[in-house]
């Protein structure tokens, strides 16, 4: 008699005995086929996966009982349930409520027009993919594995977002707060930390007044209590020969990038009001790119050319030609500014970029533009999204009406509704 068809559908980043449980448990219903979730699939709901698909797919092939792996490159079963018809679908009965819920709905019907059915096993309790990557959050992440987490989220998700950090606290939100929309996780990629918003917090003008040393003390703040991939402002870089050891000691570190602007030093904040800006010359930007690519050790590290074009009213040709310039002298992304609050000059630019033949990432900044959305981003071939001030600027709203209430009522009492609790503080800082 022929055996009956089994399917198991598994993400599988860190394999651990509840893997093992379902495997074993779908194995006593027919010969099993796993469905192993590719790197893409993985990343449309949640963080990429610690291994690669390949040495996924390698562990699964050796456990007892799985004749074959195939690719399932939709969190959603029906297209491989429709291709192979498996008589039974094999789960942890975790999927009968929260976010996947209602993948087993699509499941069930489907296997409803050929008689299959779903066993759910009841989950093993105490352990799970999340627990144990929470867990090695928790006791940090090597500077190697850091730095290279910036390309893979790139070539995973269609596009990455960035919040601003501009110390450890913030890089605390910038890391940890997600929430979960129509079935799948959202939550910030990686932390930008600003040269605006680091001088800021420091009571000080964004006029590269903060040296580097300085900046290093942020930096540091952030990647000690954080995991996700680190960009650094290094406004225009300063002269190669400078540019040179903060490229080197960005890499040691284990940041992802840095984004240089094309700015002569020492520049002033691109959106501030009667700011002087003088753009740097072409030739000479591209001495600093240069200078900065012999510099790094590693490929993980990226120098991301910054273009003020359309900050100074010099026009799209002009940014586009920068970008080309910038390409050749070996920049890993472009990222493009502008101050208007209308998108269209930032889609205009997209629009010719993409006709490029050879072309890198692509990095936008909607501080002042900020009706556009990320779908309309990723649409216009945007690579990475940066909200590059909101927590410092949101943080002195409340801090300054805080101040003024206790000024205003003579004591604190009206103010605490503006206040977090010491202990939800505590909480955050002590995990």
């Amino acid at each position: 008699m022929k055996k009956k068809l089994v399917y198991v559908g598994m993400c599988a980043d860190l394999i651990h005995h509840g893997h093992i449980n379902i495997i074993e448990n779908a194995v006593k219903y027919g010969n099993v086929i796993v469905g192993l979730l590719t790197d893409k699939a993985i990343s449309s709901y949640k963080s990429p996966p610690l291994l690669s698909y390949d040495q996924r797919k390698k562990v699964i092939e050796n456990i007892k009982g799985v004749r074959k792996v195939i690719p399932q490159n939709t969190l959603d079963y029906v297209s491989n349930l429709r291709k192979i018809k498996p008589d039974y679908v094999v789960h942890s009965d975790q999927w009968k409520t929260g976010v996947q819920m209602s993948i087993r709905e699509r499941a069930a019907l489907i296997l409803e027009k050929w008689g299959g059915e779903i066993i759910d096993i009841p989950h093993t309790k105490g352990i799970s993919s999340t627990i144990l990557r929470d867990n090695r959050k928790r006791k940090g992440i090597t500077s190697q594995d850091r730095r290279r987490q910036l390309k893979r989220l790139i070539e995973l998700k269609p596009i990455v977002r960035v919040l601003e950090a501009h110390n450890g606290l913030s890089g605390l939100i910038a890391e940890r707060t997600k929430i979960i929309i129509d079935n799948q996780i959202k939550e910030f990629d990686a932390i930008w930390e600003s040269s605006l918003t680091d001088s800021a917090s420091k009571g000080k003008p964004d006029t590269e007044i903060i040296d580097f040393t300085s900046r290093l003390q942020t930096i540091n703040q952030i990647l000690e209590v954080t995991t996700k991939p680190l960009i650094i402002d290094g406004d225009t870089g300063g002269v190669p020969d400078h540019f040179i050891f903060m490229v080197k000691t960005l890499e040691r570190l284990g940041v992802s990038a840095v984004i240089i602007e094309d700015k002569v030093f020492p520049k002033q904040n691109s959106l501030l009001e009667g700011a002087v800006h003088i753009q740097e010359d072409t030739k000479k930007f591209c001495q600093k790119i240069e200078a900065g690519k012999k510099a790094q050790i590693t490929d993980d590290f990226m120098i991301i050319a910054r273009i003020e074009s359309l900050i100074l009213k010099a026009g799209i040709d002009d940014a586009l030609n920068r970008a080309r310039e910038y390409i050749n002298a070996g920049a890993d992304g472009i990222m493009i500014h502008s101050k208007e609050k209308n998108p269209g000059e930032i889609l205009d630019f997209c629009k010719e970029y993409n006709k490029f033949e050879y072309k890198v990432p692509l990095v936008v900044v909607p501080t002042t533009y900020n009706s556009i959305n990320e779908n309309e981003l990723k649409t216009a071939g945007v690579s990475i999204v940066i909200y590059a001030n909101h927590l410092l600027r949101s943080s002195y709203a409340i801090m300054k009406k805080v101040a003024t209430n206790i000024l205003t009522k003579g004591r604190a009492r009206e103010a605490e509704e503006l206040c977090s609790s010491v202990n939800s503080i505590f909480k955050v800082v002590e995990k």
